[in-house]
């Protein structure tokens, strides 16, 4: 491993740059992780919406009702299945989680980001003919896609989440991650948003959504195109060092290290903080199901204004953040998260409720407002804890700790996914109006806002002997 000075502060810090802006790798860096975002969220919420079932019939009021997943005097156009979609999409990030990371070390980032953008351009155009064959095979073609796009994310995210430290000076790191996180919810934002009007626009209004899905193989053209930007921007990325070109495959990489068991252990607080993210991530994960079946089924909304609202929440958590970051600064972290905490039961309770007739009590022009909320409740609980999960741990074992928890965040939406179909079914089973789901969430959430505290300071140990890989 290298240790010179030039490589801890990066191949970059030759030049002079006043900003991380004028390097040219960051910018490169920036304008791949953005097209790569952007990608991943219009591919997924296009197949969540075709995913959602389609209602018939119009209420007098303009406003579709509907009871048991039913629209009212018509079918549903057959069963949700937003939580499969859930699952595919995030099972590689538990599965290969620990693998993605150990390349990130073993061969140079730069090198794993090119080839990674490289595969996307291949399953973006796999998703063209998955498209074109769902009229013949169904969703089959399309599961296929996103598992390949979601392992795809899952080696793409330790080699960018790594290598800003090695590209640009340690003065330029934090407004660095400012700009990074600012540009990746704009990507999710634009993504989740295009996907509705490409959807109303490329695919034929009701009927087989199979059929709807074969219409909207120009999609995946867009989605190409995407993927060749991002690959060839992707090269404006300076080579770096390998981080430990000696680092050996064992058989950990698979599970939970045991350094991470004795430290979780051992450290209750962080454990329970381990246990608080991710109920954060299985309430998002069930969260753009909800909205997606609440606002296409009950409230009657096109794919456009569907797609809508769901970027709604992520604009709610990008302010949110920001927010809970500036009040978090003078020591009020416990404080924001329960704030967090009890605004997520309380976006969860208005939104679940419907008056008679099946029309949400917040109606058509507070539903925007209160998604809004919610996406910023969300953040307000989670970014402390995560904050406190990256600092707890010793230096020794934080890359590993983020790792772990990259891990059990994913494994909690995949379980999202589960929980939703269940949810769904019971909808159905009972006759239950779609708000319901969210009714099931408050419920959900109502442990952690009741019992759970962020407590505790770093502990003063760290791996100690026998550690499996200091």
């Amino acid at each position: 491993m290298s240790t010179s000075t030039d490589s801890q502060r990066g191949p970059g810090h030759e030049g002079a740059e006043a900003t991380p802006l004028a390097n040219p790798s960051f910018v490169g860096y920036v304008l791949t992780q953005f097209l790569g975002a952007f990608n991943d969220n219009l591919f997924k919420q296009l197949i969540l919406l075709l995913a959602v079932p389609a209602v018939a019939m119009q209420g007098a009021d303009g406003v579709q009702g509907v009871v048991g997943g039913q629209g009212v005097g018509g079918e549903s156009g057959g069963s949700d299945v937003q939580g499969i979609a859930t699952i595919v999409f995030g099972l590689p990030f538990v599965v290969f989680g620990g693998i993605a990371g150990y390349l990130a070390d073993r061969y140079s980032k730069r090198r794993v980001i090119v080839l990674c953008k490289v595969a996307e351009v291949f399953i973006a155009a796999a998703g063209l003919f998955a498209f074109l064959a769902a009229p013949r095979i169904g969703f089959l073609g399309l599961w296929v896609v996103l598992f390949a796009m979601g392992t795809h994310s899952t080696f793409f995210g330790p080699g960018k989440y790594g290598i800003l430290p090695e590209i640009l000076r340690r003065d330029q790191l934090s407004r660095a991650n400012g700009i990074v996180m600012m540009t990746t919810f704009v990507a999710i934002i634009l993504g989740t948003a295009s996907a509705g009007p490409i959807k109303d626009w490329l695919g034929p209004q009701g009927g087989d959504r199979y059929e709807a899905a074969g219409s909207l193989w120009m999609a995946s053209l867009v989605c190409i195109g995407v993927a060749v930007l991002g690959t060839w921007v992707s090269r404006w990325i300076r080579p770096v060092p390998i981080a430990a070109p000696d680092l050996k495959f064992t058989s950990d990489y698979w599970l939970v290290p045991p350094s991470m068991r004795r430290l979780l252990m051992a450290d209750r607080p962080l454990l329970l903080a381990l246990f608080a993210s991710c109920g954060f991530w299985l309430i998002a994960g069930l969260t753009v199901q909800a909205v997606n079946s609440l606002c296409k089924v009950q409230v009657g909304l096109s794919d456009t204004y569907t797609s809508l609202m769901v970027a709604l929440i992520s604009i709610g958590i990008a302010a949110g953040g920001l927010t809970a970051g500036w009040m978090s600064r003078g020591g009020g972290d416990q404080r924001v998260v329960r704030l967090g905490m009890w605004g997520v039961v309380i976006g969860c309770g208005l939104l679940s409720i419907t008056l008679p007739g099946g029309g949400l009590m917040v109606g058509k022009y507070g539903l925007p407002l209160v998604l809004i909320f919610l996406g910023g409740a969300a953040a307000f609980f989670s970014i402390p804890i995560q904050v406190f999960l990256q600092s707890r741990p010793p230096a020794d074992l934080k890359g590993r700790m983020i790792a772990v928890m990259n891990q059990a965040n994913f494994l909690a939406i995949v379980l999202s996914g589960g929980i939703y179909i269940a949810l769904d079914q019971a909808v159905i089973a009972f006759g239950l109006p779609r708000s319901a789901i969210f009714a099931a969430m408050a419920m959900l959430f109502l442990p952690f806002a009741l019992g759970y505290r962020l407590e505790g300071s770093p502990p003063s140990w760290s791996a100690g002997d026998g550690d499996d890989r200091s």
